[in-house]
């Protein structure tokens, strides 16, 4: 038990002398009301204990997004997709080049404010030991617990992402759903992530395969409701199947970092080897997952 304890409190302090490197910039600039041009302007990425020999994982990447696009980036496995997602909200910061929004770096912008702007949801959902309600409306400072405004936005996020498993829950909304969501499936979990992005209504929301829990029928069901609330947002949808090209009004081609290709779906199948042979084994990877869920 001591020895157990020791190990866990040195743990604790590891975390605790960690020097925390994404910091907020000295003088912060603001964007009252942002259109949602979500810009990557020569991005260069590598982890921080890359050896030197290794290339960067983000080789140069430029790629723009126009207000109210839905750009999804597709690409093999090592491409750089996920690690691509995980700038825009400043998980990391690049180690060259820039993120911009409105043409704003956006480390000249507080934490807080950058992460109201841009929304995101990944395939490891995060939940907190709190009830159904707080966390899909966790951010929304603007609402009035209980209010009518707070209730709608509640109920439409839910409906988005599908999630209606929750009037089976104990207390329905007012379940307690414990720390990461445990006492939930998967799937359930990965929905009140959604459902929590989608409730934000971000200038730019940020997708990296946040449905892979879920059986092909529901995720059919979720991709035809958030186009609805895709039309009035900036995305970057990660595609790990090929449905998901089809919520994009253009698609990019990652490929050993870098960005080698932008265009509409049927212009880069018409133009592109490589592009093809993605949505090749994408398609081959879903016909996969049909079958085990047959079997199962």
């Amino acid at each position: 038990f001591l020895l157990d304890a020791r190990t866990a409190t040195d743990r604790i302090f590891e975390v605790f002398d960690e020097v925390d490197t994404i910091t907020d910039p000295e003088q912060p600039k603001t964007l009252a009301s942002p259109r949602g041009e979500l810009a990557f302007e020569g991005v260069h990425f590598r982890y921080q204990d890359a050896p030197e020999s290794q290339r960067d994982l983000l080789d140069g990447v430029d790629l723009v997004l126009r207000p109210g696009e839905t750009m999804a980036l597709v690409g093999l496995t090592g491409s750089g997709k996920t690690t691509l997602t995980t700038l825009p909200t400043r998980l990391y910061d690049v180690t060259g080049g820039r993120v911009t929004l409105d043409g704003v770096d956006i480390r000249d912008l507080t934490l807080a404010e950058l992460r109201t702007h841009i929304g995101m949801a990944f395939e490891d959902a995060t939940l907190f030991s709190q009830t159904v309600r707080e966390n899909v409306l966790l951010g929304r400072e603007d609402l009035v617990p209980g209010s009518p405004e707070a209730e709608a936005a509640l109920q439409e996020a839910l409906a988005v992402a599908q999630a209606s498993f929750v009037d089976d829950l104990p207390d329905g909304v007012d379940t307690v759903i414990g720390e990461e969501g445990l006492s939930l499936s998967g799937g359930q979990r990965q929905r009140l992530a959604l459902a929590r992005a989608v409730a934000a209504k971000p200038a730019v929301l940020v997708l990296d395969d946040p449905l892979s829990a879920l059986d092909v029928d529901t995720e059919a069901l979720v991709e035809d409701a958030l186009r609805r609330v895709l039309a009035n947002t900036t995305a970057l949808v990660i595609a790990h199947r090929p449905s998901t090209v089809t919520l994009a009004d253009r698609v990019a081609l990652l490929e050993d970092g870098k960005v080698t290709a932008v265009g509409k779906h049927s212009d880069l199948l018409r133009e592109s080897e490589h592009y093809r042979y993605v949505i090749s084994s994408l398609e081959d990877e879903q016909a996969r997952m049909r079958e085990r869920e047959v079997t199962l």
